[in-house]
């Protein structure tokens, strides 16, 4: 799975080293050291995959995700030394689609780097089957989200969230499960992780996010997303 992937790290021997390991599976390279030329370099190229340093210079990595989610729907990788949860949640608020936390090892970057970019290729045996619930309408072969109609840009892991509940309207999916479909159940990774995403994706899918009625809680349980509403929220 030969991929295009920009790497940003501030870090000269970091960054080499990341982009021998991606070299190394197939993959085509372009390094930038900070956030700003990050935002450039994906306007300029449009690359298959983002992995962003959140510290460095001119334009954090936070800020430069801020910027790529701006244009696009991208899959983002965060590199973080921050290993607070508050502070890895804050990543995935602003749109990224993983994270991995340093000190890591060669191997553990490039299997979350393979599972980004298999989650956000289309998948051929989905062609032609679009999966509706109410006004949402998924279409996993175009990798592509209508609401009401018209399109909604969503990064690889809402668009993963939402394609498992719109499988399945009206069932409820636990945390765990919905992890299961996004992650495969990192170590790292928590069940918040969940609630990030699904705040993300109601302010994407939902007339008035702060009373959803299409993708709903269903409190100590989980989420669903309903085929039809009667305006209330849920």
């Amino acid at each position: 799975m030969c991929a295009h992937v920009l790497v940003a790290e501030d870090d000269v021997n970091q960054a080499d080293l990341i982009r021998r390991y991606l070299e190394h599976e197939g993959h085509f390279v372009r390094v930038v050291h900070d956030g700003r030329a990050a935002v450039a370099a994906h306007h300029r190229d449009r690359p298959d995959l983002v992995v962003l340093d959140v510290m460095m210079p001119v334009m954090s990595g936070l800020d430069a995700c801020r910027a790529l989610r701006a244009e696009s729907d991208v899959a983002v990788l965060m590199l973080t030394a921050r290993s607070t949860e508050e502070d890895l949640l804050t990543g995935l608020d602003l749109g990224a689609d993983d994270y991995v936390t340093k000190p890591y090892s060669p191997r553990e970057l490039m299997a979350r780097v393979r599972t980004l970019l298999r989650r956000s290729r289309r998948d051929p045996d989905d062609a032609g089957r679009v999966l509706h619930a109410g006004p949402v309408a998924v279409d996993p072969s175009r990798h592509a989200v209508r609401v009401d109609g018209a399109p909604v840009r969503c990064t690889p892991a809402e668009f993963q969230l939402l394609a498992a509940l719109a499988a399945q309207p009206g069932r409820v999916l636990t945390r765990a499960q919905l992890l299961e479909h996004i992650h495969g159940m990192s170590r790292f990774i928590t069940e918040r992780t969940i609630d990030v995403h699904v705040k993300n994706l109601r302010r994407k899918l939902e007339p008035d996010p702060r009373r959803p009625v299409r993708l709903v809680t269903v409190y100590g349980v989980g989420y669903k997303l309903v085929g039809k509403t009667d305006g209330r929220p849920a």
